[in-house]
């Protein structure tokens, strides 16, 4: 699948090589909540290469010079719990100014449907570029679901970002919010009976918090 104008897929060299072992069975917690982490700072630079730039002057030791700052977009951070919390650390590692909300979501194993049971968005949220987070979108359902959640609150603009995608997942948020842009790692090639993805890297959740 090619990157097309709302679907982004990061192939950087850096994000494919933490992924390999964010994805060996026998990663160890530790390391693959600092891989989730690390992954997520290098994604949050593309995903926030579209802010807008304001000149101001700065003075240097040697004179005074032109630069850039960021023109005044508040950014929130809103991870789908509980993987997406494994990601919000390495984002706030480029941007510690955001704002971080909370939407809890958990997949019915009968149906494969997200429940929802926690939301806390910033106050401001309308002021805010949003940013919602989960490491896989398998059906897609709890990332719809969040996003729907979000929306109501009327944010300046929501991206979806998460670490491995299922082509199904991918085609099902597309079609629900065609105005979100999605940043992945990797699409991978589909997900099994159970609604996991394949070849993916288990349950992510389980493997961040170490309660497999």
């Amino acid at each position: 699948m090619e990157n097309n104008e709302q679907i982004f897929i990061m192939n950087h060299p850096l994000i494919q090589h933490k992924l390999s072992f964010l994805r060996d069975k026998n990663t160890g917690t530790k390391e693959f909540r600092e891989l989730v982490s690390e992954i997520a700072t290098l994604m949050c630079y593309e995903a926030t290469r579209d802010l807008p730039l304001m000149d101001v002057q700065t003075e240097t030791p040697m004179c005074t010079a032109t630069t850039k700052v960021i023109a005044g977009r508040k950014l929130a951070f809103v991870p789908i719990l509980r993987a997406g919390l494994g990601m919000v650390d390495g984002m706030l590692q480029l941007v510690p100014s955001a704002k971080v909300g909370h939407i809890g979501l958990y997949r019915d194993h009968d149906t494969l449907q997200p429940v929802e049971y926690y939301n806390k968005l910033p106050s401001d949220i309308e002021e805010r570029d949003v940013i919602v987070l989960d490491p896989m979108l398998a059906t897609g359902g709890s990332a719809m679901d969040a996003i729907t959640i979000v929306k109501r609150s009327r944010p300046r603009s929501i991206k979806f970002l998460c670490i491995i995608a299922a082509p199904e997942g991918l085609k099902a948020l597309s079609e629900a919010h065609p105005d979100v842009h999605i940043y992945c790692a990797a699409v991978d090639e589909k997900l099994n009976e159970h609604g996991y993805i394949l070849p993916g890297l288990g349950d992510a959740g389980d493997r961040i918090f170490g309660t497999m």
